[in-house]
């Protein structure tokens, strides 16, 4: 079989390390989905910095008893900021920015569907979280938490304009992702490559198109909140307002009506990702194709009602919180098959840890711990319990991180070679992901025990109690090692796109569409597409006489 020839570059390339005549206009004024992808990206590791600067603070704070290190407001400031930061502006751009940029190259097209809107998309995040950091020059940032219930958002409890920016900036936000996974849905239905029906689309555009149907469905509700509490705020509207006629605990139902599918808004993507990856790094087709699908479509559906799990405290009553448990314990089935079907997969397989599949090994098992801390919450008389102590945040960071983030890294050094045209250092590739994952245990896994002897979150300080102490001391321990990985991160990056090895345009011998493309790919993307059979069209097209491929594929149909 002959080898595929791709084409040299023949004109100015949109990748993260190119320059041009135009300089940064290039970048302001593209519609080019490469380079909207590429400028997300820059914008969540811009604030990821920002938001991991918020928490070293906040660590501070508290890695020792009775610490005035913070005041009590400038702490609410920040552990606001970084919540709301981390969700919005880190874990979603990173999202965006690896569907923006490889959707329309893994499914044959050369552009989303609406460029433009692509571009609106882009700036409407942007500019929205300039704006909500624009509340610290503005009077003070907002200081609610970054899930802002009430009534502690009300003008009478928090008089800074912090919540009013809050609102506005999440709402650009938000139109921005709305618009966004709209132009996504069209673009996988539309502008799919002839050949590529439904059942021949890779899993990561899959579970993007199921994301993107979620998003549509769950934003609006908290678009909804924020309006209605501008109108609180600005015009008097009491909507959360017990004095004025209003529900405090309306505002909790709307905002968890969105927050809990945005768990797994921001889990979703990844587990595509972790379904490219996996087959690719193990050397065999992924295993349950369908079921992967199927368990996606359940996720999403599901994700709707579960959202009272985190209101079991607020006195709804034993039958709406026995009903909300047993569908809170419902969804980890979904979630469970995906972990076996990727388990399976590497079941026998030849497989290679490189770097990005050992942060896909580590999700395994850091997902796996937070996805059974979470079904402790399902159990109404434990979340009474725990629901206000440090075991909730050590469950979100082992979702957020060992699952979301964990995730994002690992697409990042997969993918990573196909977006700049430059190897990454493989060495201190693995020291920054060693270095990361001890960090992150020496974090939050002592939080746990912290949560069960009865700590308090969203407190600025502590007593002197045994062993609160020293388990805090570890935390922030392990806070400032994440710290010092992340900031080896951005080095090797900046090292590989001024002095790294030139990346040849297939490193992995991977599957999809993206890889028979120049590294980085040309502004138009394709010239031809090659056939697409079946769920791995390239690996088909490199050994079309694989008898031996062509028989284990045939369950990934």
């Amino acid at each position: 079989m002959e080898e595929l020839q791709v084409p040299e570059p023949k004109q100015s390339i949109p990748g993260v390390s190119e320059s041009t005549d135009q300089g940064l206009l290039q970048w302001i004024s593209s519609v080019d989905h490469k380079m909207i992808g590429i400028m997300y990206l820059w914008l969540s590791v811009l604030f990821l910095l920002v938001g991991g600067g918020e928490i070293l603070l906040i660590r501070i704070q508290l890695a020792v008893p009775n610490n005035h290190f913070l005041q009590p407001e400038i702490y609410n400031q920040l552990f606001t900021m970084h919540g709301t930061t981390m969700i919005f502006f880190v874990a979603m751009p990173a999202i965006f920015g690896f569907t923006t940029y490889f959707i329309p190259l893994m499914i044959g097209a050369n552009d989303m569907a609406f460029p433009r809107l692509n571009a609106f998309s882009f700036w409407c995040t942007f500019f929205g979280g300039l704006l909500l950091y624009f509340s610290f020059l503005a009077g003070g940032a907002p200081d609610a938490g970054w899930f802002n219930y009430a009534p502690l958002n009300q003008y009478n409890y928090s008089s800074s304009p912090g919540i009013d920016y809050y609102c506005a900036g999440l709402l650009f936000a938000g139109v921005g992702t709305v618009s966004a996974s709209a132009n996504f849905v069209v673009t996988i239905l539309k502008y799919r490559v002839k050949s590529m029906g439904l059942k021949q689309m890779p899993l990561f555009v899959w579970m993007i198109l199921i994301n993107s149907f979620l998003i549509l469905a769950a934003f609006p509700s908290l678009n909804a909140a924020l309006a209605m509490l501008l109108f609180d705020r600005q015009l008097h509207a009491h909507f959360f307002s017990a004095q004025g006629g209003g529900s405090a605990i309306l505002w909790q139902h709307l905002f968890w009506l969105f927050g809990h599918p945005e768990v797994y808004i921001v889990i979703l993507p990844v587990f595509g990702i972790f379904s490219e990856v996996f087959p690719v790094y193990s050397r065999k087709p992924i295993f349950g194709y369908a079921f992967i699908i199927g368990s996606g479509i359940a996720i999403a559906l599901l994700a709707f009602g579960v959202w009272i799990h985190h209101m079991f405290a607020t006195g709804l009553g034993n039958t709406v919180n026995s009903f909300f448990a047993a569908s809170s314990m419902l969804i980890g089935i979904p979630t469970g098959v995906k972990i076996f079907n990727w388990l399976a997969t590497m079941h026998g397989g030849s497989i290679r840890f490189k770097v990005s599949m050992m942060f896909a090994i580590a999700f395994l098992i850091e997902f796996t711990i937070g996805g059974l801390t979470g079904i402790s919450f399902t159990l109404v008389p434990i979340d009474w319990q725990l629901t206000d102590t440090y075991y909730v945040v050590a469950h979100l960071h082992f979702v957020f991180i060992g699952g979301t983030l964990f995730g994002l890294f690992s697409g990042l050094f997969y993918w990573f070679p196909k977006m700049s045209g430059h190897d990454l250092d493989e060495k201190l590739s693995k020291w920054f992901f060693w270095l990361f994952v001890t960090g992150f245990n020496l974090t939050f896994l002592v939080q746990h025990a912290l949560g069960a002897m009865g700590m308090p979150r969203r407190v600025y300080t502590y007593p002197d109690l045994p062993g609160w102490g020293i388990l805090n001391l570890i935390s922030t321990t392990g806070g400032f090692v994440m710290s010092i990985a992340t900031l080896l991160l951005v080095y090797i990056i900046v090292k590989a796109l001024r002095t790294g090895e030139k990346a040849v345009t297939d490193p992995w011998d991977a599957n999809t569409l993206e890889w028979t493309t120049p590294s980085p790919p040309e502004l138009q993307n394709f010239i031809y597409v090659i056939p697409v059979k079946s769920t791995r069209p390239f690996r088909d097209y490199k050994r079309p006489d694989d008898a031996d491929w062509k028989e284990r594929n045939r369950g990934g149909k």
